[in-house]
């Protein structure tokens, strides 16, 4: 296998795909390089000499600035380079889009077609709490379910979906947990949902329901804890009911176009824009031409690559709404008094990631080549079919609660570092290297990493493959170590 690996003919720098010692002369392609420190797998080595100021070049874009003389053969990271990132920029639009596609494979997976249309992959139990105070409560009443039917019934899973607000809350904080909570009710993987309330708190029951608006009362059972006399009684009663009606829910052949999935990473490395955040990005562009959806977010991770999504618009209109969905973000670190650009994390500098542009760039590769058709704001639903934007932060868990409110029926999350999270819609832990696959087998589900010795249309296949098994019910190392989790994002005041 090739020691160093160069991603684009412009580049200035490559990757080492192993440890190299100082001292080892290598070849990338037809030239010869001197090593002269030692580098770790993931890092990056210049292929040239650099003066202070002069630009650094990866993926075929700037990723900094030397701000030191760097000779050729050299370790390039955080010591020698420094982000060409400051403030905020002025967007022109100016289209660019090179699509690839695929040929129609009519394809499809097992999954359930609900009363209203919509499908999905699961038939989860969703307990949805309005308020945190009955986390507690809601444990009680699922142990007491689960003790009463240990075969589940008709349900894949049960989940708490579990979180700390509802009350105390006041303006976009109250509406952005208001609004995840409902989007969760609404979910198409859920087959049965119970919401529970406690009754005092500001997201009461009463409201809530109004703002549901059409719903199947079959399939949405309401608890208000201070309203009844025993709650764990009361919930009991009515998760039986949701227990019978799913018994006779079967799964159906469904076209692969219906299928909606969330691209995320997290725990990046210096392999993530080179295996797993592509072969995700060649799955975005598939599952599209199939007439399928995907959807990218963490917006701080666009920050450095959000040129090249801009370019990808597939009008003006789009074009204005990711210039603000930029602008926004920005704004929201500054109104903190935050730098913009304070990332990558220790961990992605570990593993070779140096500056925001050489994170977001390897970033926003998994959103593939496709159109952008549309930018969503923070717990909007999808509207439309293809490749959407959408507004989160990049926390892990934040944003895979977001992209799975947003109505994705699973989030693909790519990792170099490894994690065990969850979100609560399956969640496909793509590793970026064998080692961190071999080391993690119990919390990863697919390696990328053989994409260094492997053609991207062979693993690309398999990859699909494995999605539509996970489609059709095969669970998910997340679902195996029954690890679900709701994140809600909060930038306001608490009372």
């Amino acid at each position: 296998m090739q020691t160093l690996m160069k991603m684009n003919p412009r580049d200035s720098v490559a990757v080492a795909l192993r440890d190299i010692k100082a001292n080892e002369e290598l070849k990338l392609g037809q030239e010869k390089i001197m090593i002269l420190e030692d580098i770790v797998r993931g890092h990056k080595v210049a292929l040239k000499d650099f003066e202070v100021g002069e630009t650094i070049i990866k993926y075929g874009f700037p990723i900094g600035h030397a701000i030191i003389p760097i000779k050729k053969g050299g370790w390039i990271h955080t010591h020698n380079i420094k982000t060409n990132l400051a403030g905020e920029e002025e967007y022109h639009y100016l289209p660019d889009l090179h699509p690839v596609t695929y040929p129609n494979e009519h394809l499809t997976f097992k999954g359930y077609r609900r009363a209203n249309g919509k499908v999905g992959i699961r038939n989860y139990l969703y307990i949805v709490p309005t308020v945190g105070c009955v986390n507690g409560i809601a444990e009680l009443i699922l142990q007491s379910f689960k003790s009463a039917h240990p075969d589940l019934g008709g349900f894949d899973n049960i989940t708490i979906l579990k979180h700390p607000y509802g009350c105390s809350q006041l303006g976009d904080d109250h509406k952005m947990t208001r609004s995840i909570l409902l989007d969760a009710v609404k979910h198409p993987n859920a087959g049965g949902v119970l919401v529970f309330g406690l009754g005092c708190e500001n997201n009461i029951v009463s409201e809530f329901k109004k703002l549901l608006g059409d719903f199947d009362p079959k399939r949405v059972k309401f608890l208000v804890a201070q309203e009844v006399g025993n709650e764990v009684s009361a919930g009991l009663e009515l998760l039986d009911e949701l227990y019978d009606e799913t018994l006779n829910d079967t799964r159906t052949d469904i076209p692969l176009s219906e299928l909606k999935v969330g691209l995320k990473c997290g725990g990046s490395d210096g392999f993530s824009g080179i295996t797993a955040n592509p072969l995700l990005g060649a799955f975005s562009d598939f599952l599209i031409s199939q007439g399928g959806t995907s959807v990218l977010t963490e917006v701080p991770e666009m920050f450095g690559a959000e040129k090249m999504l801009m370019a990808r618009a597939e009008n003006e209109t789009v074009f204005n709404d990711v210039v603000s969905l930029i602008n926004n973000f920005k704004q929201y670190f500054l109104s903190f008094g935050e730098p913009i650009y304070e990332n990558p994390s220790p961990g992605n500098k570990a593993g070779g990631i140096t500056t925001l542009e050489d994170k977001s760039l390897g970033c926003t590769q998994k959103s593939g080549t496709s159109p952008v058709v549309d930018v969503l704001q923070y717990g909007e639903k999808l509207r439309k079919k293809g490749l959407s934007l959408l507004q989160a932060p990049g926390n892990d868990l934040v944003a895979a609660s977001a992209l799975a409110a947003s109505d994705c029926h699973l989030v693909l999350f790519t990792t170099g570092r490894g994690t065990p999270f969850g979100s609560f819609v399956p969640t496909i832990k793509v590793s970026t290297n064998n080692q961190i696959f071999e080391k993690k087998g119990h919390w990863m589900d697919f390696n990328a990493g053989v994409l260094l010795e492997k053609p991207m249309e062979e693993i690309l296949q398999q990859f699909t493959q494995f999605i539509l098994s996970v489609a059709s019910g095969q669970p998910t190392k997340n679902e195996q170590n029954d690890v679900r989790e709701l994140a809600i994002f909060k930038t306001g005041v608490t009372l």
